[in-house]
């Protein structure tokens, strides 16, 4: 099946499809490691920044709030707890 789709290539256009293929297959996890790297050293404001607008991410209502919300969450769920009973 793959030889019929590659019958019209001329022997340089496959070699040339299997170097390209071998560049890639080396240059991928190297380009991995790049990304991983760009990653970690990435400042998350600057990101925020970048993809939301600058902005003072320290006052409300953007900036983080004191508690994760569990606290509300887990009042929420005591009360419909007491109108089962």
């Amino acid at each position: 099946m793959a030889e019929d789709r590659l019958a019209d290539w001329s022997p340089d256009q496959i070699a040339l499809a299997r170097r390209w293929v071998k560049v890639w297959q080396q240059a991928g996890p190297r380009l991995e490691r790049v990304r991983r790297e760009e990653l970690r050293r990435l400042d998350q404001q600057r990101a925020i920044a970048l993809l939301c607008g600058e902005a003072d991410y320290t006052v409300p209502p953007r900036a983080p709030r004191p508690t994760s919300g569990l606290v509300e969450q887990q009042r929420w769920f005591m009360k419909m707890a007491s109108r089962r009973e």
